[in-house]
């Protein structure tokens, strides 16, 4: 086989000539035979890694050694960083943590790896090394652990949930039967994953190009109700990927039911407070009552409270939320009542009290949201000296 364009490239070459009997390992193998772009190139050597340090360096890359307890160095040459791996094998494993040793065999290593897709590498002269039948499984769209399955579970549980991410990304109709089994089996054993693991697994996993088939398989073997219990159907996507929404959190918002407990599910899964707020955001109108068939009123209403509340998500982001929430999840009403991006705007603000002549104070956020709402249950229809006489109705009922 002939040597792929991506190992042709300087810094790949320089890490063979360095490092004899290295290889491309794992991703970046995959991912050529598949026919995909090759984003990540990682590599392995048969040498410890203090060893692959020293010489990465003598050839001109600059060498990072942040991974080495874990036989892990980047090496960084002409902004293309490479990681090289020493060889490992496992000498125990608790379900979370390995501890390894370093290993001149390649067979041991590839037989450590999670599945057979995973387990391929490719030497200088574009020889491929599949000694577990990756290239096969790759091309029948099968996703399989290496070896035996509750073996590779036990020691690391979270392989569990890469097995659906790889199962939605490579994996076909008919997954693997005893790779299903043995996830099924291991479920207990995700309560030893941390959250920032597991966050990080699902959100890999809202990222693939469809993640439905992945998720209500993941839903049948038990794993989805032990990670994300919060989730609805599946099929609550169906709107989104339909429109080509692709950004991760809007998915894994649209997956969330009307009810969910965002504060609740962020502090477990310890998600960022960046990620807390938006999905908040995005939940800000997915319990209001759904509109009548023609209300426009309801309709311009929903629009609105998506704009009022739209700090940290686009309004038609929340819409879409919205409609996901609705009967069936197909009420492409709610996103076809503005143009994205756009909802009609209260007119007021908070100098409008002030030029009524009263004393800055909690009273003026109360006028303001007495304001709004009226404005709301009108279908946000009333312009700016419209709701002006009533905010002045409102100050006079107060005084009176």
């Amino acid at each position: 086989m002939s040597l792929p364009g991506y190992l042709l490239a300087p810094g790949p070459q320089r890490v063979f000539a360095a490092l004899p009997d290295s290889r491309a390992v794992g991703g970046c193998v995959r991912d050529h035979l598949a026919g995909l772009p090759v984003h990540d190139l990682d590599m392995a050597a048969p040498f410890a890694p203090e060893v692959i340090a020293e010489r990465l360096a003598a050839a001109g890359f600059r060498v990072f050694e942040t991974g080495l307890k874990h036989g892990t160095v980047t090496a960084l040459l002409e902004g293309q960083p490479i990681e090289v791996t020493s060889l490992r094998r496992d000498i125990t494993t608790d379900g979370r943590h390995a501890e390894v040793e370093w290993t001149t065999d390649w067979q041991e290593d590839s037989a450590r790896r999670d599945f057979t897709i995973n387990a391929m590498s490719m030497g200088a002269d574009g020889a491929l090394h599949d000694p577990f039948g990756g290239q096969a499984d790759l091309a029948a769209r099968r996703v399989r652990f290496v070896g035996d399955a509750d073996q590779r579970l036990r020691e690391d549980y979270l392989r569990a949930l890469r097995f659906f991410r790889f199962q939605a990304r490579y994996g076909g109709d008919a997954p693997d039967a005893e790779a299903v089994r043995a996830v099924h089996a291991a479920v207990p054993g995700l309560a030893r994953l941390s959250a920032e693991r597991v966050w990080s697994e699902i959100k890999r996993l809202m990222a693939a190009p469809d993640p439905r088939a992945a998720l209500r398989l993941m839903a049948a073997t038990g794993v989805l109700g032990a990670v994300l219990p919060e989730a609805g159907e599946a099929a609550r996507l169906d709107l989104a990927l339909a429109r080509g929404v692709g950004d991760v959190l809007l998915r894994i918002a649209i997956l969330l039911p009307v009810g969910t407990d965002i504060a609740a599910l962020a502090s477990r899964l310890r998600l960022s407070g960046e990620e807390a707020g938006r999905l908040r955001a995005l939940h800000a109108i997915a319990d209001a009552p759904a509109p009548g068939e023609r209300d426009a009123d309801a309709l311009r209403r929903f629009a609105a409270l998506a704009r009022l509340r739209s700090e940290a998500a686009q309004p038609a982001e929340i819409l879409l939320v919205a409609a996901a929430n609705r009967p069936g999840g197909q009420d492409t009403r709610l996103l076809d009542i503005m143009p994205p991006g756009l909802g009609p705007a209260f007119p007021l603000q908070g100098r409008d009290v002030l030029a009524l002549g009263l004393p800055h104070g909690p009273r003026i956020g109360a006028l303001l949201g007495a304001a709004r709402d009226w404005w709301l249950a009108g279908g946000a229809r009333a312009d700016h000296a419209a709701c002006l006489e009533k905010l002045r109705e409102l100050a006079e009922a107060e005084t009176s």
